[in-house]
């Protein structure tokens, strides 16, 4: 199902990207900016099995993107200021916000020096408790086990199931499975289900986490950044639907608690764990308004209106997708109209 998703949003990406299509679509369907979303940013391109290859990019195609949109004559400026011109439509060039979700280690080895270079703004999105050591990366934990076995035993529908994990083609249906029968699960059930999968296999999630996202030691350098806006992504990284309304807005406002306890700072931007209508909804971007933030951002692709400054708290990001990383789809990347009309037909 997956595949033939992505095999679908590649022959559009190869039509947009035909000479001229975007350009066009720029000048018939403006847009007032695009807010792109980035997580990993690694060198070495990922192995054959990487279900989340979706969230990494490589620094070349970092560093061409951001040259390519000031090429187009697109404005790459903060959120701050992304708000103004929401306020003021048609008053300034369209423009673009780069976003990074998680305080992955690899933004800072490899991300920051391509953001300085360029002298570009950016939003570090920051989950509190991963970077406190004490999270997870479940998504990425949860690939690496079944990268590392043949066969998987799980409990599922209330007895023990063997997973074949043999072959590439058996791995992603393993981790297809796996993936969506912990995004169906409440988060409480979700956390001891992937404790008792990573404890079966010896891996250590606490490890894991502390390897991959930044600690409050190395996060000062982005706080320190003047390119840099810290953003909150809530405590634990939970899917803020699947919790009460009390749990939810813990997850929100603790995190901001603290990050500004950390660094000095409040932060006034928040990203959406997920993002997608699974994710959050209604109920949160209310939550967010009520809480004071000035933005929150969603995963729904799209680009940016005058309409959306009476939304700030539900605005859509373009996801810079690690499995679409040829040059000739930056331009279409750079057309928010174009993913205004793939998030309407449901790509």
């Amino acid at each position: 199902m997956a595949s033939l998703k992505y095999a679908a949003i590649r022959a559009a990406f190869e039509g947009f990207a035909l000479p001229g299509v975007a350009g066009f679509v720029r000048a018939v369907a403006p847009v007032e900016g695009v807010i792109f979303t980035l997580h990993r940013v690694l060198p070495t391109p990922p192995a054959e099995f990487s279900p989340n290859a979706i969230l990494q990019v490589q620094p070349e195609f970092l560093d061409f993107t951001i040259g390519r949109v000031r090429d187009l004559g697109i404005d790459i400026i903060s959120l701050d200021e992304a708000v103004e011109r929401l306020r003021n439509p048609g008053k300034h060039k369209p423009f673009a916000v780069f976003t990074f979700d998680d305080a992955y280690c690899d933004n800072l080895v490899h991300a920051l020096p391509i953001l300085r270079r360029h002298n570009c703004p950016f939003t570090l999105y920051v989950p509190t408790a991963l970077v406190d050591g004490v999270g997870e990366i479940w998504w990425q934990a949860l690939e690496d086990i079944v990268a590392k076995q043949a066969a998987i035993g799980v409990m599922l529908n209330g007895g023990k199931e063997y997973l074949d994990c043999a072959t590439v083609a058996q791995k992603r249906e393993a981790y297809d499975r796996l993936y969506w029968h912990m995004r169906g699960l409440p988060e409480d059930q979700r956390v001891v289900f992937m404790a008792d999968l990573a404890a079966s296999y010896g891996f250590d999630l606490h490890q894991h986490c502390r390897d991959l996202i930044m600690d409050w030691a190395t996060l000062q350098t982005f706080a320190d950044e003047p390119l840099c806006t810290i953003g909150a992504h809530t405590v634990h990284h939970y899917e803020l639907a699947k919790l009460s309304d009390a749990e939810a807005r813990n997850e929100i406002d603790q995190s901001r608690a603290v990050i500004e306890a950390q660094f000095g700072k409040r932060p006034e931007h928040l990203s959406f764990p997920l993002g997608g209508p699974r994710s959050a909804g209604q109920r949160e971007y209310a939550m967010a308004e009520e809480l004071g933030f000035k933005t929150a951002v969603t995963t729904k692709p799209g680009g940016l209106t005058g309409r959306n400054a009476a939304t700030l708290t539900s605005l859509p990001r373009i996801s810079l997708n690690g499995l679409f990383q040829a040059r000739r789809y930056v331009d279409v990347f750079a057309t928010g109209s174009i993913f205004s009309l793939l998030g309407r037909a449901g790509a």
